[in-house]
């Protein structure tokens, strides 16, 4: 598959989905959360789609793209840390926490491949050829749908 763009990137997208998600499941959060978990959560997953879009745009520079991606991923863990007070204070169902955590384990260990092999992502390449062994060891049958929580 061809990438000319962060939009094309399957982390990109899979962030993005989740991120809906996460907006349509703390809508029904307690009104007195709007202003701290649900805020929270709702900022923290949509900074990890920020970081990538920053990060594609600074791949001339391996360092950069790397910290970035560094970036994305330190929300991605601040969003699954929300998750789970949501997960405890009985805001999301067991098998909703379960899905969301699963996606943003997915995202996480996608961003560490890129960032490990920074090198290949990066330079003055108008396209990037992403492969899906790139991301994942396993079948592509494996692939988590973020679609369906």
């Amino acid at each position: 598959m061809r990438v000319a763009d962060y939009k094309d990137l399957r982390v990109y997208q899979l962030a993005f989905e989740t991120t809906m998600q996460v907006f349509e499941l703390t809508k029904q959060f307690p009104h007195e959360e709007r202003y701290a978990l649900t805020d929270q959560m709702r900022r923290s997953s949509r900074s990890v789609c920020s970081n990538i879009a920053e990060a594609w745009r600074k791949r001339r520079y391996e360092a950069a793209f790397a910290s970035k991606l560094s970036d994305a991923d330190a929300e991605a863990a601040e969003t699954e840390t929300h998750l789970s007070f949501a997960f405890r204070c009985g805001y999301l169902k067991a098998d909703q926490h379960a899905k969301l955590k699963d996606a943003y384990d997915h995202i996480c260990r996608q961003m560490a491949t890129m960032i490990r092999d920074a090198a290949s992502w990066c330079g003055n390449d108008r396209f990037i050829r992403e492969e899906f062994s790139a991301y994942f060891a396993t079948s592509r049958s494996d692939a988590h749908d973020a679609s369906t929580l």
